[in-house]
């Protein structure tokens, strides 16, 4: 199990794979930590995040269509690291950090995403198209 930290009571305790998995996940995804620690404090839309607009937010590494954007902003939200935001509408095109998404971004304060390897990449793509949740 994922160390829970003293300090804090609202942290959430989750198991290694559950860790593994998210961290993972987010070192292959196509964003830059810049995003999530915006997301730690407010919604961010994919508007914001799509084209050149990620681009020039420091939010992506390359341009990204709405489509591929929200695509994987959806997979980041099965593996657990993002939740939709809610109005009183309804859903919204816009995403905020879980817990276990907070927790991943403060492990990387201060730091960049590791360079994932090959078989990070590999993995992060087979259980992604195969959808498993491990």
């Amino acid at each position: 199990m994922a160390a829970a930290d003293s300090q804090n009571p609202n942290i959430f305790v989750y198991p290694q794979s559950t860790v593994k998995r998210a961290e993972r996940s987010l070192v292959c995804s196509p964003f830059n930590l810049s995003l999530f620690e915006v997301m730690g404090h407010q919604s961010v839309s994919v508007t914001a995040i799509a084209l050149e607009n990620g681009l020039k937010q420091g939010y992506t590494k390359r341009p990204l269509s709405e489509l591929a954007c929200d695509n994987a902003l959806g997979w980041l939200i099965q593996v657990g690291v993002l939740r939709r935001e809610v109005d009183g509408q309804g859903i919204t095109d816009s995403f905020r950090l879980t817990p276990l998404g907070r927790q991943m971004v403060e492990q990387y304060h201060g730091k960049n995403w590791r360079t994932p390897s090959w078989r990070d990449r590999l993995f992060d793509a087979v259980i992604r198209w195969l959808r498993i949740p491990f």
